[in-house]
């Protein structure tokens, strides 16, 4: 590899492990992309990928990126954590979250998802506080939390531990058709 190429960050092993348990194809959205590990992983799937993060520069880089690679990705600047945010309603077949915890979004995030799509969602519990960062409780789940977000969805996988060296709770929750 030349220095001019760099190398994408390998996609969240929880999406990667539950990709049986998404749609077969459709729309996607990856919320607080950072440089986009997820949405080029999901775009390379052959899912229609927007993926929104606050940072321009690193949404820019996803999007020359996905350019040059000639996928299905669009990313855009958005501040997740403005009053009032819309992601849409019903517009998406698979929503991913990883790593990223603004608790008066939820709603947005589960408007978004089409009845029958999926919501793919993994951060850190409290318990990550005790090994290191995270340690601001407004960015760490507490103990059954993610689950409770997600009432009313089926729930398809969920686990909640010490998952890859880090304190975890994940979801695959699909919204009823």
């Amino acid at each position: 590899m030349s220095g001019v190429e760099h190398a994408t960050p390998a996609p969240a092993a929880w999406l990667v492990t539950n990709r049986a348990l998404l749609p077969a194809s459709g729309r996607a959205l990856d919320v607080a992309c950072g440089r986009g590990r997820n949405a080029l992983w999901l775009a390379r799937q052959g899912f229609a990928t927007t993926a929104v993060d606050r940072d321009p520069a690193a949404v820019a880089a996803l999007d020359a990126r996905a350019r040059a690679d000639g996928l299905p990705l669009t990313a855009m600047t958005l501040d997740l954590e403005a009053a009032g945010v819309s992601l849409g309603t019903a517009a998406y077949d698979v929503v991913v979250v990883v790593h990223y915890l603004h608790r008066p979004l939820f709603p947005a995030l589960l408007a978004t998802i089409r009845p029958g799509g999926v919501l793919v969602y993994e951060t850190f519990t409290r318990a990550q506080a005790a090994r290191g960062r995270p340690t601001n409780p407004a960015f760490l789940l507490e103990p059954g939390e993610l689950r409770r977000w997600v009432d009313g969805f089926e729930i398809r996988a969920a686990r909640e531990g010490d998952f890859d060296g880090r304190m975890v709770s994940s979801v695959v929750a699909m919204r009823q058709a």
